[in-house]
């Protein structure tokens, strides 16, 4: 048994999650941020690939304080878990993740570079934990499924959806389109060639939602990967 995998990304009509000016491209509204806020305070675990928290230094908090007294009341940490995955350990001891607010956070890296991101991360509070040689999904959802985690949101980068994808790992994906053209054909894309990893999704995904947030459009995806059974979550089709 794994955690149940959701996919979140906002995307321009272009499929650019980014554009290539030195400041961050915003593309989601107000209302849609409040929906990812809603999915984050649903979720055992946030993650993000270890090249976002460099770009981005998010702090992956759950904004909404209703929210977080709602996930209190249930016996739950304000704040999910907090994740990201590191190959070479490049990741500040100061960033957000690490430090903003309260929760756990957790840095899977593999077995051989683990001690050494150990030393470099002490004082971070983060915890960082051996997963494979290789670095591998499965032992970190495997390690994440042990903490209790049942839903984990993965928000990005690029390239880590894509691996969640191409393995067969996720159930559900929301993508998020805002009307905005980049039109660069430098500018990072959702599953663009730079982030390819080879390999997909084989069986269509299901639509099981279309929701427009204001000028937003969201469609909500099942991937057929465990046909939303991972955790007690129903494959029920909604058509807005």
């Amino acid at each position: 048994m794994r955690p149940y995998v959701l996919l979140s990304v906002a995307t321009s009509v272009d499929g650019c999650t980014d554009d290539t000016t030195p400041a961050r491209l915003i593309l989601s509204n107000e209302a849609d941020l409040d929906r990812v806020d809603e999915v984050r305070a649903g979720s055992g675990a946030i993650m993000v690939g270890a090249q976002t928290v460099r770009r981005d230094n998010p702090a992956l908090l759950v904004r909404s304080a209703a929210r977080r007294q709602a996930r209190v009341a249930r016996a739950l940490p304000a704040t999910p878990i907090r994740v990201t995955l590191t190959r070479s350990g490049d990741l500040d001891p100061a960033a957000r993740i690490f430090t903003a607010g309260e929760g756990a956070s957790l840095v899977y890296a593999p077995r051989s570079a683990a001690p050494g991101i150990r030393e470099r991360l002490s004082g971070s509070g983060a915890e960082v934990i051996a997963a494979g040689e290789p670095l591998s999904l499965d032992a970190v959802l495997g390690d994440l499924a042990a903490r209790g985690v049942r839903q984990l949101m993965v928000e990005g980068g690029g390239r880590l959806l894509v691996q969640f994808l191409a393995a067969g790992l996720a159930d559900e994906l929301h993508l998020a389109i805002a009307p905005v053209f980049v039109g660069d054909p430098r500018a990072p894309r959702f599953a663009g060639e730079a982030d390819r990893g080879g390999g997909g999704v084989m069986q269509r995904m299901q639509l099981a939602e279309v929701r427009r947030i204001g000028d937003m459009v969201v469609l909500r995806y099942l991937t057929g990967a465990l046909s939303g059974n991972a955790a007690g979550h129903s494959p029920a089709v909604r058509l807005l």
